[in-house]
């Protein structure tokens, strides 16, 4: 697999890619995702191609103290065979070349699978609680 930043052509493919995997929720716009992830130094959108398909994403973004990921997946057809190791080792690596040396992530309480897959690659759960305010308008 060849992991590189997101561009704008491969959006449709990667919001493909992110209902596939199960990551996509109703109540987030991926397109404003993508625009914000992909405007400025402090984060962006990996990819994973496999044979020129999109099979593999990682948003990822630091805050100047830690990095942070979001959308991880891996298309189904190909889960099971290292690419979502791959593509977050990937995002480890972009983060760690900015001088970031943390990165935190956020699982829905019911996604065991996913806790399960970031266990396994040394992640710890911190038994923290995440709160939330839209602002917006």
């Amino acid at each position: 697999m060849i992991c590189r930043e997101m561009r704008l052509p491969d959006q449709d493919a990667v919001i493909a890619l992110w209902k596939a995997a199960g990551v996509f929720r109703e109540w987030n716009d991926p397109v404003r995702d993508i625009a914000k992830a992909l405007e400025g130094e402090h984060s962006t959108v990996l990819i994973g191609e496999l044979n020129g398909m999109i099979v593999a994403s990682i948003m990822c973004g630091e805050d100047g103290h830690r990095g942070w990921f979001y959308y991880v997946s891996t298309h189904p057809d190909h889960q099971g065979k290292g690419l979502g190791k791959a593509i977050t080792q990937a995002a480890e690596d972009w983060l760690r070349a900015r001088g970031t040396w943390k990165v935190q992530l956020l699982v829905r309480g019911d996604n065991s699978q996913a806790a399960s897959f970031y266990e396994a690659q040394g992640y710890k759960n911190t038994q923290s609680i995440c709160l939330q305010k839209v602002i917006e308008p």
